[in-house]
């Protein structure tokens, strides 16, 4: 069995240390299962609550029909979001605090109550006090973003900062949300456009799975949770200088700047 507690070691002195690994664990590890990496994503995320953060959520990745092919998966795979990675909508991004971070625009849900499984889209808005727009920053410890399912579940599914929207809203009191549209400029410039439904058909079915793999774990998402339940484009890489705004119907615009 892979050595659970030196991946996540090395993962985490990756974030420490800003030097991203030259090869994936399974390239070595080809026993590297979902399971034994969910493993190695709790240890590594213990490293982050050693040194003081709290978990605040969890967030969805790989949920794009397009990019499961491209990554020959047939499921998403979760990570857990912690206080460290929120970072202020009206304070620039400070690159250095990443490897080589990538934006992506989000639809958010706060959890009000508890969501028992089997979980359905339907169970999971009616447990839902708000949605909202968010941009979520990944950043793989995976030289060039070069990884398979495992290894991007052991690096806690690429998580590393969030900016959350200002406006939240009631599921009841905005559109379907699979048919929300969403705008993701580039320093001004349209590079991409989508609608919730590229969130595995609607959004809310990406947090019902995600409940539904947490109980199967006997874990459960708390009441206060925030969610982001996968992008809805491809992300953009970030450089100095530059401006990313992510525009969401009904919900508003959000913008970080670097």
């Amino acid at each position: 069995m892979p050595d659970v507690a030196a991946i996540a070691g090395a993962l985490d002195r990756a974030v420490l240390e800003r030097t991203p690994l030259p090869a994936p664990f399974t390239d070595a590890e080809p026993d590297l299962g979902t399971e034994t990496a969910y493993l190695v994503q709790d240890l590594l995320v213990a490293k982050r609550l050693e040194r003081g953060a709290r978990v605040v959520g969890a967030k969805l990745g790989l949920t794009s029909r397009a990019k499961q092919e491209r990554m020959n998966v047939d499921q998403p795979l979760y990570g857990w979001l912690t206080s460290d990675m929120v970072l202020q909508a009206n304070e620039p991004v400070v690159l250095d605090r990443f490897l080589h971070v990538r934006a992506e625009p989000e639809i958010g849900f706060l959890i009000g109550r508890p969501i028992a499984a089997p979980a359905t889209a339907a169970t999971v808005l009616a447990a839902t006090d708000a949605v909202f727009g968010a941009i979520e920053l990944i950043d793989s410890r995976y030289d060039a973003f070069k990884f398979r399912h495992p290894d991007v579940i052991a690096d806690n599914a690429s998580s590393a900062g969030l900016v959350l929207g200002g406006v939240l809203k009631s599921p009841r009191d905005v559109v379907d949300l699979k048919l929300m549209g969403c705008v993701l400029r580039h320093d001004g410039k349209v590079v991409a456009t989508a609608a919730g439904s590229a969130v595995l058909g609607h959004p809310a079915e990406s947090v019902a799975w995600l409940v539904n793999q947490l109980a199967a774990r006997g874990r459960t998402l708390e009441p206060g949770a925030i969610v982001l339940s996968g992008a809805l484009t491809d992300a953009v890489p970030l450089a100095a200088g530059q401006t990313v705004v992510a525009e969401f119907d009904g919900l508003g615009a959000v913008e970080i700047h670097c």
